[in-house]
């Protein structure tokens, strides 16, 4: 058995004792496996355009800026390719896996139909190593978003890229767009994510008895530090060795290049699997937009929070030099870091600090809704607790005092008012989605994947207007999989 502290997981020269598999993200089950019915085809209507893509998840080399990895990705990059559509688009996208292992992709933040959510065990059979299976769906929403797979801890890969939805009647008004994709890296550097897992997990031994609701309906105190700076607590599970902007290194960043003057648009995406990022940009104010594809009302700042999930648009008007972006892990050592260069000049060093990360930070929750993202205002017809919990050793996690498979579902009824009653019972943050769903904040703040603190509760409403079998949970990978997972089903 191996010690792990709080924080860190060993990222080499360990032996594994277990490897687990759960049911959490990989779609398996203690009991026989569901079979599905071969999805429906979706016909355009009048009008309507197709957008068709092919994705190939594969194995590949990735160059991160004098660091070659072996990983998995989509294609041959990391994000992966960028798929554009509008608002009320058909979207046919062929996803080809060429992995040695069974696949799905979850396209995250969309409010689709839900034979096209892509998780396996739930509303689809996985993708099996050599097949194909094809995602149709309608994009109801303008807004930045990205796609990942739902099984075992693949995210934490080179699996993910931003998906982008216009809004058709947006005025527009910048003259550059930039997508920012931040991530934790692990993957190739000696470990794997699966490393990582059966590191955390097989410290715990035989714990073939302690999931019961008595052992996980609270944290083992014993087995986990206390308090965490504020305001996030203990920060994660797993110290990286790489922060990526753009599958790029901080040593050789990313450029993106305007000119001074010019009004920027960013799509900033945490696409990291077990990490919290503190964002700035050396020498500018950022006006945040929208949270979640939502527009809110304007808001101004320095440096922001953004957890795994979250997705945050700002405007910024471009100042004459060469600019630090940087994405600070909070609570963990080292950043992520692009360049703006709007002229010639020394590039400041890879370490450089922006001022703006030692001044106030905005936290996402405290923003304003835009009147035109309101919920309309109504009480709810019903009420379900959502009770997180969890403990270091043994690893487990769970909602409602078991994991996910022995919890049960939250049942809704289509047209009610839902309210997710979220109670936080540990010492860390948790980024908690929900899928095919967005849902409002008591703030009136429409969103589909929020921090929810340590040692706090957080109601959310949800309108139920898009019926099918979904997940909520962490996206916090490894808490996910660990079994911070919970069905959300429609009755019949």
């Amino acid at each position: 058995m191996h010690e792990i502290s709080r924080r860190v997981v060993l990222l080499g020269g360990m032996t594994v004792s277990a490897t687990v598999a759960l049911p959490a993200c990989s779609g398996t089950s203690r009991t026989k496996a569901p079979t599905f019915a071969t999805a429906a085809r979706l016909r355009p209507i009048a009008g309507q355009r197709v957008v068709e893509r092919s994705v190939r998840a594969k194995a590949t080399s990735l160059d991160l800026g004098g660091t070659t990895v072996e990983t998995w990705a989509f294609g041959d990059t990391a994000p992966g390719p960028l798929i554009r559509a509008t608002a009320g688009d058909l979207l046919r996208i062929r996803v080809e896996n060429e992995l040695p292992a069974d696949t799905s992709v979850h396209w995250h933040g969309i409010a689709l139909r839900n034979v096209a959510d892509g998780v396996p065990g739930l509303t689809q059979a996985p993708i099996a190593a050599g097949s194909s299976y094809l995602y149709e769906f309608i994009a109801p929403d303008p807004g930045t978003y990205f796609y990942h797979p739902h099984v075992g801890v693949q995210l934490d890969r080179g699996l993910y890229a931003p998906l982008i939805i216009d809004d058709p009647h947006e005025p527009g008004d910048y003259d550059l767009e930039w997508v920012v994709v931040l991530d934790d890296w692990v993957d190739g550097t000696g470990r794997t994510p699966d490393d990582v897992l059966a590191d955390l997990t097989g410290s715990s031994g035989d714990s073939s008895d302690s999931n019961s609701s008595d052992s996980m309906g609270g944290m083992d105190m014993g087995t986990m530090s206390m308090g965490g700076a504020p305001p996030f607590g203990d920060a994660g599970d797993v110290t990286y060795p790489h922060y990526l902007i753009n599958g790029r290194l901080p040593a050789a960043p990313d450029v993106l290049r305007g000119k001074p003057g010019q009004r920027v648009r960013l799509r900033i995406i945490n696409a990291g699997a077990d990490t919290i990022f503190t964002v700035a940009l050396g020498e500018h104010r950022l006006t945040i937009t929208h949270t979640d594809g939502f527009p809110v009302q304007p808001q101004d700042t320095g440096a922001f929070y953004i957890g795994m999930g979250e997705r945050y648009d700002a405007l910024v008007t471009l100042g004459d030099g060469v600019f630090p972006l940087v994405a600070a892990p909070y609570g963990k050592e080292g950043q992520a870091r692009a360049l703006i260069r709007t002229s010639s000049g020394a590039a400041p060093d890879a370490a450089v600090h922006p001022a703006e990360l030692d001044g106030p930070i905005l936290e996402g929750a405290d923003l304003q809704p835009s009147d035109a993202s309101r919920l309309t205002a109504r009480e709810p017809d019903s009420s379900h607790a959502v009770h997180l919990s969890g403990q270091m050793m043994p690893y487990q996690w769970a909602i409602n005092g078991a994991p996910y498979g022995k919890n049960d579902p939250l049942m809704i009824n289509e047209g009610d008012r839902v309210r997710l009653a979220m109670m936080n019972m540990t010492q860390m943050t948790h980024p908690m989605h929900v899928h095919g769903h967005t849902f409002a904040l008591p703030s009136g703040l429409r969103k589909d994947t929020v921090l929810v603190k340590p040692k706090s509760s957080l109601a959310v409403d949800v309108q139920a207007d898009n019926p099918g079998d979904w997940m909520t949970h962490c996206h916090n990978i490894y808490h996910a999989e660990a079994g911070m997972m919970i069905a959300l089903k429609y009755r019949k």
